[in-house]
């Protein structure tokens, strides 16, 4: 069985991802939920921010510390782990390791870090049935092509060419080892969109809590609360109206956990919307089960592989998938605007 990822994608022409959340106290361009941020006139000698791009997706650093220089230190060194990680995940950068492995279709003396990632993506899809699936890049690069001609059929690429891509898919045909990567077949090619942002955040957050850093948030593309907010409460996570972008329909409260959305809303190949980035191999179709899917669990990794398996999941499955893998909480927005809910 093949599955659901968020293909990046990659040199062709970047697709912007839009953010489904909203997070507590944050400074300029999003409201907050709660007091105690650093915010434009209010500013807190304890909270420092960084905003920017992480393999494509917003990011920001809020950092609470006592020490202005030190936090400055911290931020840089996070932001020195985060270019090392795009350097082996991002399909923009050609001289990526996953970029020459996907042109290669083999790569010797692989970076641990790709290791590590791809043995984590192999055992998601086996949880999920094959619903998350990093070899989908095939269909991405069939969709980009299709919609990119000038008289592009709206009712997107033909059945026949959806096979031939399909045909490329598939986890099981990747051979992953410390001493080398390689492809079963010519023609596959990775995308680690639906789980990066999600590995890249918990690096972040692991390597700011050596340093001893509490009651902070990271987001690397996914979010992952470090301890409780400095308040005393927790993290107030607000989930976007994927149709309304200044309307919230749920609010999570996180505490030493992380939260990812995926959603093809707003990332469309197409004007009318009607396809996106969002594959379900299985079909070769995109993604319309839901407007979007936020999951709450441990890490931001789990929470990322599991928001974009579940995107073309019935509720069902992935609710008895959410316990299996200690996930603890589940929000579904269906295609009406309506939310479905479901702790673990």
């Amino acid at each position: 069985m093949h599955g659901a990822m968020k293909p990046d994608g990659g040199p062709a022409g970047p697709m912007t991802r839009r953010r489904f959340i909203r997070i507590s106290g944050s400074v300029a361009g999003l409201a907050a939920l709660g007091a105690g941020f650093a915010r434009p006139g209010r500013a807190s000698p304890l909270f420092h921010e960084w905003r920017g791009v992480a393999l494509g997706a917003d990011a920001s650093l809020r950092i609470y510390h006592p020490d202005a220089a030190e936090a400055g230190r911290m931020i840089a060194d996070a932001l020195a782990e985060v270019r090392r990680l795009e350097r082996v995940f991002s399909l923009y950068d050609e001289a990526s390791a996953l970029s020459r492995l996907n042109r290669e279709g083999e790569l010797a003396d692989p970076p641990q870090e790709l290791v590590e990632l791809l043995a984590t993506s192999a055992r998601y899809a086996r949880a999920t049935g094959g619903a998350f699936d990093p070899t989908v890049q095939p269909l991405w690069a069939l969709y980009a092509k299709h919609f990119g001609m000038a008289d592009a059929d709206p009712n997107g690429p033909p059945p026949a060419a959806i096979g031939s891509a399909r045909a490329k898919c598939g986890y099981q045909r990747v051979t992953v080892d410390a001493g080398k990567v390689a492809f079963a077949q010519s023609g596959m090619a990775l995308t680690l969109n639906g789980i990066a942002q999600g590995y890249i955040t918990d690096r972040v957050a692991e390597l700011l809590r050596a340093r001893g850093v509490t009651h902070t948030l990271v987001d690397m593309g996914e979010t992952r609360a470090l301890d409780a907010h400095p308040a005393g409460r927790p993290w107030s996570i607000g989930i976007k109206d994927p149709r309304a972008e200044d309307r919230l329909l749920a609010t999570l409260a996180l505490d030493n956990q992380a939260v990812a959305t995926s959603g093809g809303y707003g990332t469309d190949f197409d004007a009318a919307g009607r396809f996106n980035h969002i594959f379900d191999p299985a079909t070769g179709l995109c993604a319309g089960r839901y407007l979007s899917v936020s999951v709450v669990a441990p890490a931001a990794t789990c929470a990322d592989a599991l928001s974009t398996a579940f995107s073309v999941m019935p509720v069902e499955r992935a609710v008895c998938v959410l316990k299996e893998v200690g996930a603890t909480r589940a929000c579904f927005v269906l295609m009406d605007g309506s939310m479905i809910e479901h702790s673990a």
